[in-house]
C-alpha cells in the first residue's frame, strides 16, 4: 500500500502547467472585499495563543467557533493543533492573496488542509512547521491555506482536483478569470523534498516568466527609443526644409538687391549639409534599433536557443541566450566580457541538484551538459 502511494506521489510531483478557470463566486468575493476597503497588506500571519486542550486536538473542527470569520478558520484550526511556528499564511480570500502575489511578483503557495486525513498530522508537524520550510516559503512565496471541506477551501479542492492529501500547489496569476497551476504536490513530503520541488519550480517556471517579462520590457524600451528617434528624424527633416526655404529666399533676395554681385551663402549651405547628415544618421540609427529588436525576438523563438540565467554573488542577475551547440566555455567567456568589478576566480554551479560546471565540463555542449533549453547558474568564487 505504501509503495503504491509513493509512486502516486512522485507522479503528483511532476512539473505541470495547466490553466484553470475560476468560478464567479470566488472572483465576486474579491470584489466585495475590495468594496469594503480591506487593507490587503495587513491581513494574515501567526497568532500567539494558549496551548490547545486534548479535546481540541482530537476535535479541531468543533473548536472553530461560528463567530470566527471564514478567512481565519484555517489558521484557527491549524494553530490549535500545531502552534504558531508555521509559514506566514494570509488570512484572506483566495483572490486577495492572488492579488498580493501579483503585486509582489511572487508565486502563490496554496495548502488545502484536511485535518481528518491520516497523513496530515505528520506533514503539518514535521514539514510545514519545520524551520527550513518556514524560512523558504516566507522568503519566496505568498502563502494561502484553507480547510479542504469548507467554503473557499472546498471550492479550490473542486477546481484543483487533488487525488490525495496533504495537498499543496504553486499558483500564478493568469490573464482573465484564470490561474496557472505550475506545480502540485500530493501525499507526505519531507522538508528537504518540498523545498527542492519549490526551488526547481521557481527556477524553471520563474525563468520562463522572467524571460517573457524581460522580452516584453525590452520591446517597450526599443519601441520608445524608436519613437523618440523617429520624432528626432522628423524634426530634423522639418529643419532641413526650413533651411532650404531660407536658403532659396536668401538667393532670391541677393539677386534682387545685388544683381551683379554673386551670392555668398556658404555658411547656410554648410549648415544645411550638416542637417542632412544628421537626418540620415538618426534615420539609420532608428532602423538599426528596430533590426536589433527583431533579432532578439527571433532568437527567443528559436527552439535551438538555450536561455541561461546567471546569478552573481552581489545579487545581480544576467540572462543570455546561447545556441544549444555552444560549449560551457562560452558562458565563461560571456561573463568575462561583462567586465564586472570584484570577480576573480570563479566557477559555475547549479542547485537542486547541486552540480559544478568547471574545467572538466568546458568542452561539453550546453545540450549535452543538461543546460538546454533553460537553466539557472550561480557564480561561486574560488
Amino acid at each position: 500500500m505504501s509503495s503504491i502511494f509513493r509512486d502516486n506521489r512522485r507522479a503528483g510531483n511532476a512539473l505541470v502547467r495547466r490553466m484553470v478557470s475560476l468560478p464567479r463566486n470566488i472572483i465576486g468575493g474579491f470584489s466585495r472585499a475590495m468594496g469594503h476597503g480591506r487593507d490587503l497588506m495587513g491581513i494574515g500571519g501567526r497568532r500567539n495563543q494558549h496551548a490547545p486542550s486534548n479535546y481540541q486536538l482530537q476535535h479541531p473542527e468543533e473548536h472553530i467557533s461560528t463567530t470566527v470569520p471564514e478567512e481565519w478558520a484555517f489558521l484557527t484550526s491549524f494553530e490549535d493543533q500545531y502552534g504558531s511556528n508555521h509559514p506566514f499564511f494570509y488570512a484572506c480570500q483566495f483572490m486577495e492573496a492572488l492579488k498580493i502575489a501579483e503585486d509582489d511578483q511572487k508565486f502563490m503557495f496554496v495548502y488545502l488542509h484536511a485535518p481528518e486525513h491520516p497523513f496530515t498530522p505528520s506533514f503539518c508537524r514535521d514539514t510545514v512547521c519545520s524551520e527550513l520550510v518556514v524560512q523558504f516559503l516566507d522568503a519566496n512565496f505568498v502563502c494561502w491555506g484553507a480547510l479542504a471541506n469548507r467554503e473557499e477551501g472546498l471550492q479550490m479542492a473542486t477546481i484543483l482536483r487533488p487525488a490525495s492529501f496533504p495537498f499543496c500547489a504553486v499558483i500564478s496569476p493568469a490573464p482573465g478569470d484564470s490561474i496557472a497551476v505550475l506545480q502540485q504536490m500530493e501525499g507526505p513530503t519531507s522538508p528537504a523534498e518540498l523545498v527542492e520541488i519549490l526551488q526547481r519550480t521557481m527556477e524553471e517556471q520563474g525563468l520562463a516568466f522572467g524571460s517573457a517579462r524581460a522580452k516584453q520590457e525590452e520591446k517597450i524600451r526599443v519601441d520608445r527609443r524608436l519613437r523618440e528617434e523617429q520624432d528626432a528624424a522628423y524634426l530634423a527633416s522639418l529643419q532641413i526644409d526650413k533651411e532650404k526655404e531660407r536658403f532659396k529666399n536668401s538667393l532670391s533676395g541677393e539677386r534682387v538687391q545685388k544683381p551683379v554681385e554673386a551670392p555668398s551663402n556658404k555658411p547656410n549651405y554648410d549648415k544645411l549639409r550638416n542637417s542632412q547628415k544628421q537626418y540620415v544618421q538618426v534615420k539609420e540609427g532608428a532602423i538599426t534599433k528596430e533590426t536589433q529588436y527583431k533579432e532578439v525576438a527571433n532568437r527567443g523563438t528559436n527552439p535551438q536557443a538555450t536561455q541561461i540565467l546567471i546569478r552573481f554573488p552581489n545579487g545581480e542577475r544576467r540572462e543570455q541566450s546561447f545556441a544549444s551547440t555552444d560549449k560551457v566555455q562560452s558562458i565563461y567567456r560571456y561573463i568575462d566580457s561583462l567586465g564586472l568589478p570584484g570577480i576573480g576566480n570563479y566557477r559555475l554551479i547549479s542547485s537542486f541538484p547541486r552540480k559544478v560546471y568547471g574545467v572538466d565540463q568546458m568542452g561539453m555542449t550546453l545540450k549535452d551538459s543538461g543546460l538546454h533549453p533553460r537553466a539557472s547558474l550561480f557564480l561561486e568564487a574560488m
